[in-house]
């Protein structure tokens, strides 16, 4: 079992802090796995509630009755089935001297699990877990990680053949029961279609004109089916960052599938050799430099940008923290050169450095504040952001 330590740090950290807990993400991407390693390291007795065992939903009938003397540390797995917890829970919350911490997982945004901004607003942190990252499995697993995903039993089936089909399974679960108990009624073969077309587009711009034309609908129809994968941790956005240019810059968000190996089976690429073969490999490539840097930093969403203008200049990937600014650009080559748009990212976003992230093996310095990196060296020669 791969133990998560930094992961555990962090959500023992807000547990201290906080008397509720969120830890969010995709299915399958190991929030219970967490939980349970969380609960290893406890001192006192951990109380657990999995909301998909119908004994468990049960005993929470009378969600009072069942969590009002109950000490220490309480888990409770798939909240999304009963958002009427978060009312109770805001009020064990507030007790005085509590006795408890309540650890909920869920598998969809704060917003979709209903309730729960409101009722708890100022009691609960969030904490999202994603797949695997290069960091936990080790460098010598990048090329599996990058065709396989991040998804615990995809990365570590026995095969490429045991680990497509897994993904391809959660998918059609994923489409079929997941997002209709979160109260979505779009038909799974809908957004199978929307999926796969987000999958042939994985790292363009946003157009949702060109999605509305395919499906015959109107823009906020397709813009909704983005917002669902969004929030259930399929898809991701990046936001555009605006520079104090008078360039024409480009407004709309970057849209990639939140993992690779997702992505592939979507694409229907069964190994290495079908990726590398596929139009989509650089993009694919693209993406998965984009967030190993992420998980390296410690990039929150709301810090992790794209800049590009409608004249052709573009970074890949804008962080910003604080008073500094670091941009990264993508290159699938083992020979980078700097580009015209990287001098003027330079520039025109006040960006501190520029780190080339290339498939090659060495680090070495391109022009004044720009550097080639290998990808397999991320985790060596960038420092997290805390």
């Amino acid at each position: 079992m791969i133990q998560r330590y930094r992961h555990l740090d962090r959500v023992r950290g807000l547990l201290d802090r906080f008397p509720v807990v969120g830890i969010i993400g995709a299915r399958q991407v190991g929030k219970t796995t967490l939980a349970r390693q969380l609960a290893d390291r406890e001192t006192h007795a951990v109380t657990f509630f999995d909301l998909e065992d119908p004994g468990d939903l049960a005993r929470l009938a009378d969600p009072m009755l069942a969590l009002k003397d109950l000490e220490n540390l309480v888990v409770i797995d798939e909240i999304q089935r009963a958002p009427e917890l978060f009312s109770v829970l805001r009020v064990l919350a507030d007790r005085p001297h509590n006795p408890a911490r309540f650890l909920i997982l869920g598998s969809a945004s704060p917003q979709m699990l209903r309730q729960s901004s409101e009722s708890l607003a100022g009691r609960i942190a969030y904490f999202e877990l994603e797949g695997f990252s290069l960091e936990e499995v080790g460098v010598e697993n990048l090329e599996r990680m990058w065709i396989r995903g991040g998804f615990p039993r995809s990365f570590l089936a026995g095969s490429d053949r045991e680990s497509l089909e897994w993904r391809l399974e959660f998918v059609r679960t994923f489409l079929e029961r997941d997002l209709p108990q979160l109260g979505i009624t779009v038909s799974a073969t809908t957004l199978r279609r929307f999926w796969t077309m987000l999958a042939h587009s994985h790292g363009q711009v946003w157009n949702a004109s060109t999605y509305a034309r395919s499906f015959g609908l109107a823009d906020t129809t397709v813009r909704r089916y983005l917002d669902i994968l969004t929030s259930t941790f399929v898809a991701r956005q990046l936001q555009p960052w605006y520079a104090n240019t008078r360039k024409r810059q480009v407004k709309s968000p970057k849209i990639y599938l939140t993992d690779s190996g997702m992505l592939h089976a979507l694409l229907n690429l069964r190994n290495r050799e079908e990726v590398e073969a596929h139009p989509q490999v650089g993009a694919s490539w693209e993406g998965f430099a984009v967030k190993t840097v992420q998980q390296r930093l410690g990039a929150r969403p709301d810090e992790s940008f794209f800049w590009a203008t409608h004249a052709g200049a573009e970074i890949d990937l804008v962080v910003v923290r604080g008073g500094r600014r670091l941009g990264f650009e993508c290159k699938r080559s083992v020979a980078p050169k700097t580009t015209r748009s990287m001098h003027s990212a330079l520039v025109d976003v006040g960006l501190d450095s520029i780190d080339v992230i290339h498939a090659g093996d060495a680090t070495f310095p391109l022009a004044e504040s720009i550097r080639a990196l290998p990808l397999s060296r991320v985790n060596d020669e960038l420092d997290p952001l805390d």
